[in-house]
């Protein structure tokens, strides 16, 4: 099934929409820790222990930095919809860059095929019967003679 330039265009427009309604954003991953104390007579230390925690701690790279913050637990959901909203928008963008690959290749398509329509070739001057050389062109004018 061909798809239509229209249609193309259409799903552009609606992602870029999308984008614009998405909010707040932060890449990273989010993890739960528990931690161990250093106080020699914590709980922590019991057998088994009872870690501290949990603490909550978003990873990310940015311009090839890594770095990680702690979130606080009231802002946990807000944290998480950023997360969400990035990881939305990246799958925005990459359906974005695959329609809008499609989109070009199918305007040059169309850019060919009107210049191919609008060039009119002329008529070669050659007789189809000798323009081509090789085994179907014989000359009947002369006759092969060995060299002496």
């Amino acid at each position: 099934m061909a798809i239509s330039q229209e249609s193309l265009e259409k799903r552009i427009q609606n992602i870029k929409h999308q984008i614009g309604e998405l909010g707040d954003l932060r890449p990273g991953a989010l993890s739960k820790q528990y931690n161990i104390c250093g106080s020699p007579n914590c709980r922590c230390k019991a057998t088994p222990p009872i870690k501290h925690g949990p603490y909550y701690q978003i990873s990310f790279t940015r311009h090839g930095k890594s770095s990680s913050q702690f979130v606080r637990e009231e802002d946990l959901d807000e944290v998480q919809q950023q997360l969400e909203n990035y990881r939305h928008l990246r799958q925005l963008v990459d359906e974005w860059i695959t329609l809008s690959a499609q989109l070009s290749s199918l305007r040059l398509r169309e850019k060919r095929r009107e210049a191919r329509d609008q060039i009119k070739r002329p008529k070669s001057r050659i007789p189809k019967q000798t323009r081509h050389v090789g085994a179907e062109f014989q000359s009947h004018d002369y006759a092969w003679q060995p060299c002496k």
